[in-house]
């Protein structure tokens, strides 16, 4: 399993000629992932009670947050029926998808491997950032979160890495929230990306809303752009969430999809309509061919901060993701050849 998460430098990596820092001198505790999804499902479905009491004993810092926010059942107390039940009911109904999880990650040791080696490089560039204490695995609703913050954890919800062919994403109600061209990245290669970008959002929260089209994607752009300082030995595709057909596509044909954004599209505009079509998870962008991917307003955001960097040698990771993204806009001066 180990060797599964680890992830390498591809030669479909795009670093921009930026030379990999030495973070080995970096201070960073070794990860251990606690493994909350076993202990929970531990518990004997006939004595609830007792059983959260004492895994609040074991998981202070997570069990709360666990039953009342994942669950969705309210706060941990004598008087909540409510939760006791929620906690059954699902303890009880995910048995069977526990068991195919258990089997696919029976230990995590070459993920928290990965993880220590991307809080490096994390820890290079935002020193004082305080990484969460604790790393949590653990088996959450199929629609719940892949990472989550909490007060005192990175949470992983394994429930959103059981693989591509995993068979709750394939059943109808599963394609129903998660169609394949999103659960292709349900795969164990997309952790470590997914938790670099969960803490990057969390430093750096995403302003993109209600704001023009040009600048919700620029911002969407900043941060590939940063997973790329973040994660400098991972595939682009791992970091951005496209195919590397589909980043081909794209490189190849940049002019191209620009000018269609130039003559068809205001790039000031604020219709949420017109943005979704660009911004966001889709298999493809309405009105574009085929192989264009959705949410490509994203990747041109990314080409449009790129173009600024390369503008202003130098320049760390903390000022770009201040720097306004009309400011970026404006003096990235963006003509793809």
């Amino acid at each position: 399993m180990g060797a599964a998460l680890s992830v390498v430098c591809l030669l479909a990596s795009c670093h921009h000629g930026d030379k990999i820092p030495d973070v080995s001198g970096v201070d960073v505790k070794p990860v251990e992932i606690q493994r909350f999804d076993t202990a929970f499902f531990a518990l004997d479905s006939n004595n609830i009670p007792t059983g959260l009491y004492r895994l609040l004993r074991e998981y202070p810092y997570f069990t709360p947050d666990f039953v009342g926010n994942i669950l969705g059942a309210g706060p941990l107390n004598d008087t909540n029926r409510l939760a006791l039940q929620a906690t059954r009911d699902f303890l009880v109904s995910y048995l069977p998808l526990k068991d195919s999880l258990e089997m696919k990650y029976p230990d995590l040791h070459g993920l928290a491997k990965d993880l220590t080696h991307a809080f490096h490089f994390f820890k290079y560039y935002f020193p004082k950032y305080n990484l969460p204490p604790k790393v949590v695995a653990y088996i959450g609703p199929i629609d719940g979160p892949g990472v989550a913050i909490t007060t005192y954890t990175l949470a992983i919800g394994l429930q959103a890495y059981g693989g591509r062919n995993f068979s709750p994403y394939l059943s109808g109600q599963g394609q129903d929230m998660y169609p394949q061209y999103i659960s292709r990245r349900f795969e164990p290669e997309y952790i470590v990306p997914n938790c670099m970008t969960a803490l990057a959002q969390d430093l750096f929260p995403d302003s993109s809303e209600n704001r023009p089209l040009i600048e919700q994607m620029i911002i969407k752009g900043k941060y590939f752009w940063l997973a790329g300082k973040l994660l400098p030995e991972t595939a682009d595709s791992l970091r951005t969430g496209f195919t590397q057909a589909q980043l081909n596509w794209c490189s190849t044909n940049e002019r191209s999809v620009y000018n269609f954004f130039l003559q068809n599209t205001d790039l000031y505009t604020r219709d949420p309509e017109i943005i979704k079509n660009y911004i966001g998870d889709a298999p493809k962008t309405q009105g574009m061919p085929d192989a264009e991917p959705g949410n490509i307003g994203a990747w041109i955001g990314w080409r449009i901060v790129q173009k600024y960097v390369d503008e202003h040698s130098g320049i760390s990771p903390t000022v770009l993701m201040h720097t306004s993204a009309r400011q970026i806009f404006d003096e990235a001066k963006y003509k793809p050849q």
